[in-house]
């Protein structure tokens, strides 16, 4: 199945855009995204504290993700 996906910050930096497709297995989750981005991004596996949003709520690594999900990824944030 192929779901969009919204990156900011240094994801989107890494990612090389905001918006992208990326095709996962049926029945995937956000830990399927993560490694799947990690693959095609090594760069990725270095945001470890990152938090992915579906549908507008922060999700677990077992969350199920639909075709037709908003799936957003949040990097760390720091500030002051």
């Amino acid at each position: 199945m192929e779901i969009q996906v919204i990156a900011f910050g240094i994801a989107k930096d890494i990612l090389g855009n905001s918006q992208f497709a990326v095709e996962l297995p049926a029945e995937a989750t956000v830990s399927d995204l993560k490694v799947k981005l990690t693959e095609q991004f090594p760069e990725f596996a270095k945001l470890a504290s990152l938090s992915v949003a579906v549908n507008t709520s922060y999700a677990k690594d077992d969350q199920p993700i639909q075709p037709e999900d908003e799936v957003v990824i949040i990097p760390p944030v720091s500030g002051g």
